[in-house]
């Protein structure tokens, strides 16, 4: 070993050092890495959080509005007391900015200390009335059996459609049972609320969507309302109507709406059978549907809304993704 030269020994140390600031350095590198990716983390939750909270808030203040249209259309005293497909809301709103609904201060709609971000927000919703749609609950009568002129009704819906009637006499056993549970609560089947639901009582998917266009679950048995149901509806739910007279109906109450059944009644043959105890000209029951997208956050929201006079009150509401349903009865 040449004189003044580091030894073996000094050599190791020195390696060992080197080695231990090495491993220093790379966990705190790991912590620090672990760290802002935990506080990156938080910030991403909190974000999206706050996005679906100020998504539900508008989506809220979007029914809301709608409840509005709806009780306003009840107390129209230049109307004829008919619910028909010229009216304030039956007409969709197009996805569009929020902004464009809210208040300009100076030409610009953005608030200054707002915490959402409006130019990045878009709304889109449509009002449906259900009683433009066949009501299963018109399947059991009030005397809990089932009911033979809504049973011919949804019959010819079934075989028009192609659809099994396996399924609808399962499906009207099922509701029968649900609604004449006396003391046999625990076995009898879940009453469902959409049309969604009747994979409960054993309907396939393939028959919910095809039936999903005309056909809808009431709190209560409702009459079908001649002014918004398409003509297939208006096909099955008359007895002795054939399709050609249904299409006659459509195209008439798209000229003029009818103001009573007797309007439409005036259209037909002698042996259709129509009735006040089976059709309207008025509704009590309409969907609102919602969809909000704020950044890349996306609620949608449907609601069941009973309007009556001077009132509009919710009955339920869901957030999700719904099935996309083919252009329904209120479409132009």
């Amino acid at each position: 070993m040449r004189p003044g030269a580091p030894s073996r020994r000094a050599w190791h140390a020195r390696g060992a050092a080197l080695l231990a600031a090495m491993l220093t350095v790379t966990l705190v590198a790991t912590f620090a890495a672990a760290a802002m990716w935990q506080q990156w983390r938080a910030i991403e939750v909190e974000t999206a959080e706050r996005a679906r909270l100020q998504s539900a808030w508008i989506l809220i203040g979007a029914l809301d509005w709608s409840r509005l249209i709806l009780r306003e259309d009840s107390l129209a005293r230049n109307g004829d007391g008919t619910d028909n497909l010229t009216e304030p809301w039956s007409v969709p709103l197009e996805e569009a900015r929020l902004s464009s609904f809210l208040a300009a201060n100076r030409n610009v709609s953005q608030v200054e200390d707002a915490s959402t971000d409006t130019a990045d927000a878009f709304l889109s919703g449509s009002i449906i009335d259900l009683q433009s749609r066949m009501n299963l609950r018109n399947l059991v009568g009030s005397d809990g059996n089932v009911d033979t002129t809504a049973l011919a009704q949804f019959t010819r819906l079934f075989e028009s459609l192609g659809l099994p009637i396996e399924q609808l006499n399962a499906v009207a056993q099922s509701l029968r049972r649900a609604q004449t549970a006396d003391g046999e609560a625990s076995t009898a089947p879940l009453m469902p609320q959409t049309i969604g639901q009747l994979g409960w009582w054993g309907l396939s998917p393939a028959t919910i969507d095809a039936l999903a266009p005309y056909v809808t679950v009431l709190p209560a048995s409702t009459k079908v309302n001649l002014n918004t149901a398409s003509a297939l509806v208006l096909w099955a739910s008359i007895n002795q109507l054939d399709m050609a007279d249904a299409q006659r109906l459509v195209q008439a109450r798209d000229a003029r709406h009818f103001r009573s059944e007797s309007d439409a009644s005036k259209l037909l043959s002698s042996v259709a059978e129509l009735t006040s105890a089976t059709h309207t000209v008025s509704s009590s029951y309409f969907e609102v549907r919602g969809r909000l997208r704020l950044g890349s956050v996306v609620v949608e929201e449907r609601s069941l809304v009973f309007k009556q006079r001077g009132a509009a009150r919710t009955l339920w509401r869901e957030r999700g993704s719904f099935m996309q349903q083919r252009p329904g009865p209120t479409a132009r």
